[in-house]
């Protein structure tokens, strides 16, 4: 290790050297596994080989392929890299470590996302941050003939087993390592739960509006044959490898635009903003999550795990639906994505004074988000491990609040990065100008889940189930049973699990 202005690391693979940045050393674009193009295309992560003198761990590595319309600003194969912030890079300091895995529907995302830079929480936390890039989309999810199953998920793993031979030599605890991400991040971490290749590689995660759609081998191999069909293919390395990797996004876009064809195959998942999932292959993932965490898999691994409280309405500005959501409609998706034999009339029964636009919005906050993460939950507490469980109820303040606490919000207040200097996330649900109470609620955040790190305390008691207490992340945070208590009880008895392909 060395100090000043451009501190140098000792890793595995060679020497980098990084910046000092407002306190911080930070690191960026440190490759963890071999370009994944060419003979390796679709394969497994290998590790990456070892240089001589020192690499500059300057810049971001380029984004992995995805349907975009922005160019990557760092030209390459190099998508495999990881970035590092930490308060000193001193081996004897044995900080905790925060690994973030991003979200973006298992189709997009990046680590050089301005609302993914680690300053605030390692400096505020005394902690080292690690944020990755894994596969999405084609190359990382679709179900190939001839390739591993979640590709994406192997590279977290692979990021995963950098960060334990690696985090040392940056200051941090490999001891100590909390894995924590939102949305698809949060889905793959429940994967990575369940996942013996995972096992040993964290102590504590942190699980933030985990989606809960996982597919059977089956199902992603019908969709993964539709996908390929929009270019004349077949599902396999053979055909998929000779198109271009930023071109093959495009096949994928194309048939996320007509999925709701296929609802009588795919059932729910063909209203879905996605085709691609974790698949469920019986290798890499065995089994759904919530039935490994209820057989004890990650019974020695201390859980966060949370929602908004106004889970899709960020899908319906997205899709223009407010104001335009009928009758007709609200049955539709209530049949649809709802539990039980006659879900309509049990949301109507629990919900008698909603609106139809609410119930819209309702049943598939509770399908695709807030019930997978209350019962991961469950299922932990079942297979005799423990959870610490939260609401975000915040409303973001755009749009004289009309998001409510939606689907995303989380993100810049868990990062703290909002305002005038961050687009995407922060910049759109929270605004040019935050108020006051915007800081106050981001640093309630940072501190449970630097505390979480560190602790495993963040803060407020774990949830069981009888008093189901859970922190409420408001305008006054409180500690209360847990609010969805209608939408509770109507998935009570849900078997969450695999999606089926559906071949009647």
């Amino acid at each position: 290790m060395s100090t000043g202005e451009f501190p140098e690391v000792t890793t595995v693979a060679g020497v980098v050297r990084g910046r000092r940045e407002g306190g911080l050393a930070v690191f960026r674009g440190i490759p963890f596994a071999q370009p994944p193009v060419g003979e390796l295309r679709f394969a497994a992560p290998r590790p990456t080989g070892r240089w001589d003198g020192v690499r500059e761990a300057f810049a971001f590595g380029p984004p992995p392929p995805q349907e975009t319309t922005v160019a990557p600003e760092t030209p390459g194969d190099d998508w495999l890299t990881v970035n590092v912030w930490t308060p000193d890079a001193d081996p004897a300091a044995r900080r905790p470590v925060l690994v973030w895995i991003y979200g973006g529907a298992y189709k997009f995302g990046s680590a050089d996302d301005p609302n993914y830079g680690g300053s605030h929480l390692s400096r505020d936390g005394d902690v080292v941050v690690v944020t990755l890039n894994y596969r999405v989309g084609i190359e990382g999810f679709a179900r190939i003939e001839g390739a591993p199953a979640n590709r994406g998920l192997l590279d977290q793993v692979a990021a995963l087993e950098w960060v334990r031979d690696n985090v040392t030599a940056f200051g941090g605890d490999p001891g100590r390592v909390t894995v924590f991400g939102e949305s698809a991040g949060a889905g793959s971490i429940a994967a990575l739960l369940a996942m013996p290749r995972a096992r040993g590689l964290f102590r504590r995660a942190i699980l933030q509006s985990v989606p809960g759609t996982y597919f059977s081998d089956a199902l992603a191999a019908d969709i993964a044959g539709a996908m390929a069909g929009e270019l004349g293919l077949r599902p396999t390395v053979a055909d998929l490898s000779g198109p271009d990797p930023r071109k093959l996004p495009e096949a994928g876009a194309a048939l996320g635009a007509r999925m709701r064809e296929y609802a009588p195959r795919w059932g729910a998942v063909a209203l879905t903003p996605t085709p691609f999932s974790p698949v469920v292959d019986g290798d890499v993932l065995p089994t759904a999550p919530w039935e490994a965490l209820a057989g004890g898999a990650a019974r020695d691994v201390d859980l966060i795990v949370g929602h908004t409280r106004d889970e899709y309405r960020l899908f319906l500005m997205f899709g223009g639906l407010f104001g335009q959501v009928d009758e007709e409609m609200a049955a539709a998706v209530l049949r649809l994505f709802g539990p039980g034999p006659d879900p309509e009339r049990a949301y109507r029964a629990a919900f008698p004074d909603a609106s139809a636009e609410y119930l819209f919005e309702l049943v598939q906050s509770d399908w695709l988000f807030r019930m997978p993460s209350l019962y991961l939950a469950h299922a932990q507490l079942a297979g005799g491990g423990r959870a610490h469980v939260y609401e975000l109820t915040w409303a973001a303040p755009v749009n004289g609040g009309a998001l409510g606490a939606c689907h995303g919000l989380d993100v810049p207040l868990t990062f703290g990065n909002y305002g005038d200097t961050v687009g995407g996330l922060g910049g759109m649900l929270i605004g040019p100008t935050p108020p006051p109470e915007t800081e106050v609620l981001s640093a309630r955040f940072r501190s449970a889940w630097t505390s979480f790190a560190a602790t495993g305390d963040p803060g407020w008691p774990a949830y069981d189930d009888q008093q189901r207490l859970v922190q409420i992340l408001g305008a006054e945070p409180a500690v209360a049973a847990y609010p969805e208590e209608a939408s509770r009880l109507l998935w009570q008895r849900h078997p969450f699990g695999v999606l089926p392909l559906t071949t009647a």
